[in-house]
């Protein structure tokens, strides 16, 4: 079991045990309105030890928060996560994100997520009440999906939803350090507003600052929402047996990094090793224990997602 796994098990523990909520009190959000989630958020407590400092929405279901230590940052690399989390009705209730930026600008700018609202669920409606400013817990860092030292293979970065933010780090730090490492980028959401940090990958692509390769891929090319759409389409794993071969990507001299919901990961490491990636060039991180994947989440590369799935279907 991976960190992030044990982390998410601790927190369902949590959850169970602080799903009724104090006499009286009312949900914080509609969005939690039958969840039996307790609703009274603290706008400070002594516990608090950092703060939501910006916040930039998407759109209204996809947004970038930054939330910054009260004292000095805590080192981290890229690719791991950080527990962030406010109190409610005097519990905790948390949740682990990998983080988007670097870690260099940790003590400035904050440790920046990406993160999706998971209507019903548990935290992310509370966090998308919060207001810049508003006070909050972070722990962290763990994680072990991580870059290996002084790599000179091509990196295949496959992502779904939310489960790019670990690569933005990666190249942000490598950037930062005047060490880019080249790339093959691939994100695959439902509609193409989905698409985060592609406007950074882009003007990377455009200026050769970073010698990246963005594929981005939509699985609803009918949704009049894609109708101006003129990129790939289909699931991300759909496309990684394609794009290795456009590419000439060779797997003796690649290395591949999945992060997203379960189902892509599963299916695209079949792909790639069954068109010969060794199983040693496929790293991947597990978002919850063995036993309890969630079933039924779009999406699910929003950890908060995945834990509130892994209860709905625990007696299932």
């Amino acid at each position: 079991m991976t960190d992030i796994a044990r982390d998410i098990d601790a927190a369902a523990a949590q959850l169970r045990a602080t799903a009724t909520p104090a006499a009286g009190a009312a949900p914080a959000s509609a969005a939690l309105a039958g969840t039996e989630a307790p609703g009274l958020i603290a706008a400070d407590d002594e516990r608090y030890n950092a703060t939501l400092v910006r916040r930039v929405d998407q759109h209204e279901s996809l947004g970038y928060f930054w939330v910054r230590f009260d004292e000095e940052p805590t080192p981290f690399e890229p690719g791991q996560y950080m527990t962030i989390g406010v109190f409610v009705d005097g519990k905790i209730v948390q949740r682990p994100y990998s983080v988007a930026s670097a870690p260099g600008v940790a003590g400035e700018t904050g440790y920046e997520f990406y993160l999706r609202l998971v209507m019903g669920g548990t935290f992310t409606p509370l966090l998308w009440e919060l207001p810049v400013g508003h006070r909050m817990r972070m722990i962290g860092p763990k994680g072990k999906f991580l870059l290996e030292p002084d790599d000179d293979r091509t990196h295949l970065f496959i992502s779904s939803g939310t489960g790019n933010a670990p690569f933005i780090s990666m190249m942000r730090d490598m950037l930062a350090a005047g060490a880019p490492r080249r790339a093959v980028f691939l994100n695959g959401v439902s509609h193409a507003r989905d698409l985060g940090y592609s406007d950074i990958v882009e003007n990377w692509v455009a200026s050769g600052e970073y010698p990246v390769t963005f594929i981005p891929t939509v699985s609803r090319p009918n949704d009049p929402m894609n109708a101006d759409w003129m990129g790939r389409t289909g699931r991300v794993e759909s496309i990684v047996a394609p794009v290795v071969a456009e590419l000439g990507l060779d797997p003796g001299s690649t290395v591949a990094y999945l992060c997203g919901n379960p189902d892509m990961i599963q299916s695209a490491e079949a792909t790639l090793l069954e068109i010969g990636f060794p199983e040693e060039a496929v790293k991947k991180e597990l978002y919850w224990p063995k036993g309890k994947e969630p079933r039924g989440v779009a999406g699910a590369a929003d950890v908060a997602a995945a834990i509130d799935a892994a209860e709905a279907n625990a007696d299932q």
